[in-house]
């Protein structure tokens, strides 16, 4: 039980840190144009990278619940009675803004730069 309670903050903390990774794999996929002065392709590790954020900010959502349902059939108990519970319970409601800054990181690797790749001065 004291192992999943655990898991579900470092998911979480894991979520949020790969959603944040997309814009530094954003920016630097911006710099090497401008460095090299020509239009190159994005980088698929940002979709991959986009798409674990929300998936382990679900997981572990998914997890907590699971927790749940345990410590009720194992021992009877509300999810909040126990403190590993209570730690679960506090780091999964907490998981819920950073859900959805992992959704829009993902919205925002498939939408397209409607300004352009500015390549700065290649002449």
């Amino acid at each position: 039980m004291m192992i999943t309670a655990l898991l579900v903050p470092v998911v979480a903390v894991l979520g949020v840190v790969t959603s944040l990774r997309v814009e530094d794999i954003d920016m630097d996929w911006v710099h090497r144009q401008q460095a090299s002065c020509r239009h190159m392709p994005f980088p698929k590790v940002a979709y991959v990278v986009a798409w674990a954020g929300p998936l382990l900010g679900l997981t572990a959502m998914a997890v907590c619940v699971l927790l749940a349902r345990w410590i009720r059939r194992r021992c009877g108990l509300r999810l909040w009675d126990t403190w590993p519970g209570l730690l679960a319970f506090v780091c999964a409601m907490l998981n819920v803004p950073p859900i959805l800054l992992e959704l829009f990181m993902l919205w925002t690797t498939y939408s397209p730069d409607m300004s352009g790749p500015i390549l700065g001065d290649c002449g």
